[in-house]
């Protein structure tokens, strides 16, 4: 394989190593396929054109013309022109579809489903990817700038990532832009030549050679590449772990924290909000979990994942804290006293495959958790946090926790909170515009104790203040985001816990916000699902005896805490059951919308179960004929592209072996043999004869080019058979071979009464054998699929257009001097 083929290669390689990180953001996987066939058509255009002697820019523009044609062809065939070609119809529907996916993309959470616009931006992307990389790599020769594509397409997929991306992916794309570069530098090294050593072999025809590319091992500057390489992959994999500022570097995993048992470690969550909005809009409330637990108030078990307990005025977002191993049993809760009434039940959850987090969702408060895997403990919000890339995906797990029970009286009457709890959970940022602590004395006024004040606020944003639950409002999370809320009062559960919280630190409450799910709904076999439109965010108070204290401010939404209504008794779980079948366990013939759909959940229409009795069935008949067919056909060209090379070489040899036999009748007057200095008259010798032995010895030399032997037409028949026999390292009953075909050859071009000669056809396919027995398996394979003297076609077609463009020139100069020149004379007539 020739160096600009190597890193052509490697290029597609990168890219498509460097794509995989992308894989765990859509669900299935299948685009990848597609991207590969496509990035491969692409990269064999550029292969194909830089054969040609033509210029770099035009490289480049036929391979962004084919990836165009091939987008076309994939998302727009029915618009294209000859369902082919990107019209402005075309051009049309391929915005519109990046536009849909642009807004798929803030709508669904990852992983996403493939939906059209989000395949076209993902299978898009490759492909300019790709051709930057190709372009730069190879077109142009200077491997080192491709990184900066590949970086951002990992980065994409990192960013994109829920978490970050896994270390996996990171390893893939370094090493993609390592084998590019090591190609790059083995390209450089091939052409200063070869590489001569005292040390290497003797080659059985010709001296001794170290041959730097060839040999089985590496020379010095070779094997010095690959060590700078592989320094370079471990630096940046080491490095990080070694800033203290970066704790534990990639290959920890997101949110991981530091080492191994008992060395401690923090963790920097990355806020769950970002996604919280999207699983709410989801078209499909896919399941995330399910559980099973003994629990006697099922409609009060929230999952819970994390507390957000900082509020800088921009954001509110989760502390940085220390890890500890996870103890067989967790403390007691903060604050909760021995006078509050609590029951411990226990609670078996599995988590689907789709949801990947890295915090494990656990009813507040745990005590024992039972689970596989490297996780670890934050005792301040009693959370467990994947280590090293740990995550929920597939977690099965067992949690025994307790169902606090507080009463209002024993609420009412807590005592302060500790000062450094109050100190540090009533923290408001300067930024809080002073209509929110305005607000919270308004509405708390007349309360006698902090109680009151909670309840007040909860009953304000739930029923009494005339606030909308709306899931499209924007999720901002600052200062600004609750004083428009607090004004406008549309919002979803982001917004309510938001305001709540901040409004009961203006009154000196210490509040944070929780983020998990909602119980779920019931199902006919006793389990429970949870699906992604129950992801929840809700205020957690504290209050001294009772600890942290959930409020259920969003209207429509989970349930209202017992101990937070007025002449509701609290419920007993004494005795423990199964949870409550809900109304979606029975059967139902038409489709029923549960009470609490939110009010924008029902103008999509994405409450109901089922279809809508009535509906009118498709009329569409499907594709039409002719479509299909072209489509056929469209895939038949493409795919026969790569092909085109092997089809013509069988062709070729096919009317060559004919010829020597015979069979085939010669066409043209004269036949070259290894040049244009070697045209033969037909009239010396028989023309079948010439034209049989000549093309017996085109075979020879175009079979020795595609096993790597390239042609040197300035030698005679001899010495170019005796050069095949050398590199080719042909055994004797090959090299005879070889040297009959070339013997016949003088024959026909100098002897004075050529003599026939037979059985070249044989002599050609016992050349053939012995290149092929003497050849590399990459070597054979690429003498088949993608043969070197294929490029002949080329040439050809070159010297017709050349040939037609002079005769063209030609007949048009002479018949426009030939104008000037035929004035009549005068006197004549």
């Amino acid at each position: 394989m020739s160096g600009r083929g190597r890193l052509a290669l490697c290029a597609f390689a990168a890219t498509l190593m460097a794509a995989a990180s992308m894989l765990p953001l859509v669900e299935p996987a299948g685009w990848i396929v597609q991207a590969t066939f496509l990035l491969a058509v692409q990269s064999g255009m550029g292969v194909l054109v830089r054969r040609a002697p033509v210029p770099r820019v035009v490289v480049l523009a036929a391979q962004a013309v084919v990836t165009l044609v091939l987008l076309t062809v994939v998302f727009a065939r029915q618009q294209a022109v000859a369902g082919l070609l990107p019209g402005p119809e075309a051009v049309q529907r391929l915005a519109h579809l990046l536009a849909s996916g642009a807004e798929d993309v803030g709508k669904y959470a990852t992983p996403a489903p493939v939906t059209d616009g989000i395949r076209l931006m993902l299978i898009g992307g490759v492909l300019l990817v790709g051709l930057a990389v190709d372009a730069l790599a190879v077109t142009f020769r200077s491997a080192a700038p491709a990184g900066l594509p590949l970086l951002a397409l990992y980065s994409v997929a990192a960013g994109l990532s829920e978490g970050g991306a896994d270390w996996l992916w990171f390893l893939l794309a370094a090493g993609g832009y390592l084998l590019l570069l090591l190609a790059e530098g083995r390209d450089r090294l091939s052409q200063w030549g070869r590489v001569f050593s005292g040390a290497a072999a003797r080659s059985p025809g010709g001296p001794a050679v170290g041959a730097a590319l060839s040999s089985g091992r590496p020379t010095a500057p070779v094997r010095t590449g690959r060590r700078i390489g592989a320094l370079a992959l471990g630096v940046s994999l080491i490095v990080p772990a070694a800033l203290p500022g970066l704790d534990g570097g990639l290959l920890v995993g997101t949110g991981g924290g530091g080492g191994g048992k008992g060395s401690g470690g923090t963790i920097s969550a990355v806020n769950p909000l970002v996604s919280l909005q999207d699983n709410l809009n989801q078209p499909e409330n896919r399941q995330v979990m399910s559980y099973r637990t003994n629990s006697g108030a099922p409609q009060d078990f929230y999952l819970r994942i994390l507390a957000l307990d900082q509020f800088n005025g921009s954001e509110w977002r989760p502390s940085t804290r220390r890890l500890k191993d996870v103890p067989k049993r967790l403390p007691s809760p903060e604050g909760l006293g021995p006078d509050v009434a609590v029951t411990e039940i226990r609670t078996n959850i599995s988590a689907s495959g789709s949801y990947r987090q890295t915090y494990l969702p656990l009813p507040y408060p745990a005590t024992e958790v039972s689970i596989d895997g490297r996780w670890r403990y934050e005792p301040a919000g009693r959370t467990l946090v994947g280590d090293r890339g740990e995550t929920t995906r597939g977690a099965q797990y067992q949690v025994t926790s307790l169902v606090v029970e507080p009463t209002a009286e024993q609420l009412a009457a807590a005592r302060p909170a500790p000062a450094a709890l109050r100190r540090e959970y009533t923290r408001v940022p300067g930024s809080l515009p002073k209509v929110v602590e305005e607000t919270a004395a308004k509405v708390t006024e007349g309360a006698a104790n902090d109680y009151e004040r909670a309840v007040k606020l909860q009953d304000y944003f739930a029923s009494d203040g005339g606030f909308t639950y709306d899931t499209s409002v924007n999720s901002g999370t600052g200062s600004a985001a609750i004083s428009r809320f607090l004004k406008d009062r549309k919002g979803f559960c982001v917004h309510f816990s938001f305001a709540m919280a901040a409004m009961a630190r203006t009154l000196g409450i210490p509040a944070r916000v929780a983020v998990g799910f909602t119980p779920g709904t019931g199902q006919p076999d006793g389990s429970v699902s949870v699906g992604l439109r129950d992801a929840h965010a809700w205020p957690e108070l504290y209050f001294e005896g009772a600890g942290w204290t959930r409020f259920e401010p969003t209207p429509t939404r989970g349930s209202t805490p017992p101990y937070t209504q007025q002449d509701v008794p609290t419920g007993d779980t004494d005795t423990p059951a199964q949870p409550e079948r809900g109304a979606s366990a029975a059967p139902s013939v038409a489709p029923s919308v549960p009470d609490d759909c939110p009010a924008q959940l029902r103008k999509q229409g994405e409450c109901d179960s089922a279809a809508a009795p009535g509906v009118t069935p498709p009329t569409d008949s499907g594709t039409p004929t002719g479509t299909v067919v072209g489509l056929v056909l469209l895939a038949v060209v493409i795919l026969a592209l790569p092909l085109l090379p092997l089809l013509w070489r069988l062709r070729t040899r096919r009317r060559r072996l004919g010829l020597s036999t015979g069979r085939t009748p010669p066409r043209g007057r004269g036949v070259t043999a290894t040049g244009p200095d070697h045209t033969v008259d037909p009239g010396r010798t028989p023309a079948h004869t010439t034209t049989g032995t000549l093309a017996a010895w085109r075979e020879i030399t175009d079979t020795a080019w595609d096993h790597g032997i390239e042609p040197d037409e300035s030698r005679t028949p001899r010495k170019a058979a005796a050069r095949v026999v050398r590199l080719g390292q042909l055994e004797p009953e090959a090299a005879a071979a070889v040297h009959r075909v070339a013997g016949a050859v003088e024959q026909v071009l100098y002897a004075p009464r050529p003599r026939a000669s037979t059985g070249l056809a044989e002599d050609v396919e016992t050349v053939r054998a012995g290149l092929r027995a003497s050849a590399g398996r990459l070597t054979r394979i690429r003498a088949v699929v993608a043969p070197r003297s294929a490029v002949r076609v080329v040439w050809a077609a070159s010297d017709r257009w050349a040939t037609v463009t002079g005769r063209w020139t030609a007949l048009w100069g002479r018949d426009r001097w030939s104008g000037w020149l035929r004035r009549p004379s005068r006197g004549q007539g």
